[in-house]
């Protein structure tokens, strides 16, 4: 993968910072940032120094959505010789398109959204794929597709109803009106809503640090089983913990949190 042109990327002490560097377009998503995206968060789940990601936008906006420019070109996989052909071809797009976004999901990190201004659309998508999403007062959240005559197809209308409920995430889908950040706390749609950009970056930061600062094979098992039992039988989800803890229980990071416990100090864990 070359250097991406679309995002910006630092890693330290643990925490990756990714963030959408669009800033002149609001950080809408065009085609290079989409599949940027999906290699970034491959290229940092495969480096054993990161332990979190934070996802953010660069200047005054997280997201607004999908690049118009690149909307419209998906209608040119249209074939007016063969419907059925074109048809074809732009559902392997919106799959491709998929995997950008399920590749948040993947990731075996935590993965923290911090939301300022429009979180837009497919921002929408990118936001409700991360693990936690902290956002500013006056950040605005809207589910838009329906208004632009189309039902959204990369995974906020699969995700959001397990985070806000089903009726709240057909509200929002059906009638597209914004939701500022204090009510997005209220629905649940973010964990913590912050005063402003500072105070959204010095808390992100700080809970950034402490997640890098705990066991990654614990955070791994532990993200894995919530995303595993969202999608399964209560049943299913404690034959895949006892199967996962089978082979992952007995480690150097549990030897390590006993003594740090035993000893009263942090743990330090290995990469």
């Amino acid at each position: 993968m070359g250097d991406p042109t679309t995002l910006a990327i630092e890693v330290a002490d643990g925490v990756a910072r990714l963030r959408l560097d669009r800033p002149k377009a609001a950080n809408a998503m065009n085609e290079a940032m989409w599949f940027e995206l999906r290699d970034a968060l491959r290229a940092l789940d495969a480096d054993p120094s990161v332990r979190v990601v934070v996802i953010s936008g660069n200047g005054s906006h997280f997201c607004a959505g999908i690049d118009l420019s690149m909307l419209g070109g998906l209608t040119g996989t249209a074939d007016p010789t063969s419907p059925g052909h074109g048809a074809d071809a732009l559902r392997r797009t919106i799959l491709d398109l998929q995997e950008c976004i399920t590749a948040v999901e993947r990731c075996r990190t935590p993965m923290i959204a911090a939301i300022r201004g429009a979180c837009v659309g497919a921002g929408l998508d990118l936001a409700v794929a991360c693990d936690l999403r902290y956002a500013t007062r006056d950040a605005q959240f809207v589910l838009k597709e329906v208004d632009m005559g189309l039902a959204a197809d990369v995974g906020v209308l699969q995700r959001l109803p397990h985070i806000v409920g089903e009726g709240v995430a057909r509200e929002m889908a059906y009638f597209c009106r914004p939701v500022d950040g204090e009510q997005a706390e209220q629905i649940r749609l973010v964990n913590e809503t912050l005063p402003d950009a500072d105070a959204l970056e010095d808390r992100v930061a700080g809970l950034a640090a402490e997640l890098a600062a705990k066991s990654p094979l614990a955070l791994r098992g532990t993200k894995y089983a919530i995303t595993y039992a969202r999608d399964h039988s209560v049943a299913d989800g404690l034959e895949q913990i006892a199967t996962w803890n089978g082979g992952q229980l007995v480690s150097a990071d549990l030897q390590e949190a006993v003594a740090a416990f035993t000893e009263k100090r942090p743990g330090i864990y290995r990469d």
